[in-house]
């Protein structure tokens, strides 16, 4: 297809318009981390605790991805992103708002269903709106978005908090700050919304669903003069399916076995949470805290984290489309192999004082730059290529359902993982939890060289199951 008539300018701003779904995603899962005094002030209870909010929070991603993918299928990927919009703006505002313990845990449940739905159905639609030269570009915003996201959540909750005098102060009107920092969320919530009335339905979906002449309208939009000949791709990439896309199609006819890509799909989901990342983000104070950094200490190592990670991002958003995806996970994979081995050398040969703190002496520096070397790696490989990949390898037929059981896999193995954090911390110790990862970041390794096949440059008609 020819790529000199593309609308790039139109392309670029379709695609930001759904990554702000990325930085809500990142918003609504690092906002509850300022409002935790509050909370416990306003409910009385110590349920309330970060721990249980991000778990029950982690259960609504699994449910709102997994049912996304679904469907999206029927009734399309913007649909499902005003949906999630919609889901949003609701929790912003019912979190803030909630008087009781129970209508705080559904207002958060339903920000989990939109966080969920937002992590695939972003980078999903960006995908099959986008040329296949720049697609991996786009598509790997996401991640900046979501750090993006988190890093202006952290931000919000220190402002509110510092002009208030605390959390648990009144800031305005007569509500406490730590309620302002749900609220706070609406205006990017809403924004979304109104900006995705604004933007055109996916092409391959229109086709999916026999929407021809829309699917040619947007694609002409999309790439000018080469519209008639993608829609005619695309429609010969679906001619052997006839029928409306479902979960069965994930099994292969002749064989009766689920399709490989599935099984790549669902190892790239699992493998981005088992080597860790999200202990660093959910548990990264408690972390520091716990080998002998104070508290301001620590907050400073997550800040340094959060800027390490942007860095990272953009370097692989400028060459994943000349480098490939492939590469990049094996670079990331091997590098945090290392580094998580690092971590628990330092780990071991840490001695724990009377306040049964972990004190690593003269191991300290060389954890804190291993830490971050770690967090380097990951941003600049499975944390934006494996949503690039998702959003991409699956065909037009199963993608909808392929990123539905991806979806559930990953926030599945993300609350797996962060549950039992503090569990392996009190069992077998940090050098021990962190053993674990490393093992998983080295099985990686293996999982990207035989399985992960490249995608760069490919056409999604052109990708196989």
């Amino acid at each position: 297809m020819s790529t000199n008539t593309d609308n790039m300018l139109f392309i670029v701003l379709v695609s930001c318009v759904a990554t702000i779904g990325g930085f809500l995603f990142g918003f609504d899962s690092g906002v509850i981390n300022g409002t935790v005094d509050g909370l416990r002030s306003a409910f009385n209870s110590d349920s309330m605790g970060t721990g249980f909010n991000v778990a029950s929070m982690l259960l609504g991603c699994a449910v709102g991805a997994f049912t996304a993918g679904r469907l999206a299928d029927k009734y399309g990927r913007k649909s499902l992103l005003i949906v999630t919009a919609v889901l949003f703006i609701v929790s912003a505002w019912g979190s803030g708002i909630a008087s009781s313990s129970i209508e705080f845990i559904i207002y958060r449940i339903l920000g989990g269903l939109a966080v969920g739905a937002a992590s695939v159905m972003a980078p999903a639609y960006i995908s099959e709106i986008a040329p296949a030269r720049l697609r991996g570009r786009l598509s790997s915003i996401q991640q900046i978005a979501i750090i993006f996201g988190l890093f202006s959540a952290f931000v919000s909750n220190y402002l509110l908090a510092d002009y208030a005098g605390a959390s648990t102060q009144e800031f305005w009107l007569g509500y406490e700050a730590w309620r302002w920092m749900f609220w706070i969320e609406l205006v990017p919530a809403v924004l979304f919304l109104l900006l995705l009335l604004l933007i055109p339905e996916s092409p391959r979906y229109l086709v999916l669903t026999a929407q021809n002449e829309q699917a040619l309208t947007v694609l002409n939009k999309l790439y000018g003069a080469s519209g008639t000949q993608k829609l005619t791709e695309i429609q010969q990439s679906l001619a052997g399916d006839k029928h409306t896309p479902r979960l069965s199609d994930l099994v292969d006819k002749t064989s009766g076995k689920v399709r490989s890509i599935v099984w790549v799909g669902i190892g790239l989901a699992c493998f981005q949470q088992l080597v860790g990342i999200n202990v660093v983000f959910y548990y990264g104070a408690v972390l520091w805290q716990a080998v002998g950094f104070s508290e301001g200490d620590a907050l400073l190592i997550n800040i340094i984290s959060g800027a390490v990670s942007i860095a990272a991002c953009f370097i692989t958003m400028y060459l994943i489309d000349r480098l490939g995806r492939k590469p990049f996970l094996m670079i990331g994979s091997i590098g945090m192999a290392v580094t998580l081995s690092i971590m628990v050398f330092a780990f071991v040969n840490s001695v724990v004082d009377s306040s049964g703190n972990l004190e690593l002496g003269d191991y300290g520096t060389l954890a804190l730059i291993a830490a971050n070397a770690y967090v380097f790696f990951f941003n600049l490989s499975w944390g934006p290529v494996m949503w690039v990949m998702l959003g991409e390898m699956f065909p037009n037929q199963i993608r909808g359902s392929g990123l539905a059981i991806a979806g559930l896999f990953q926030w599945g193995a993300n609350f797996l993982i962060t549950i039992s954090f503090p569990i392996m911390l009190a069992g077998i110790g940090l050098a021990g939890a962190y053993g674990f990862y490393s093992v998983c970041a080295f099985l990686s390794i293996g999982f990207v060289a035989v399985f992960v096949y490249e995608t760069k440059g490919k056409e999604l008609e052109e990708m196989q199951g």
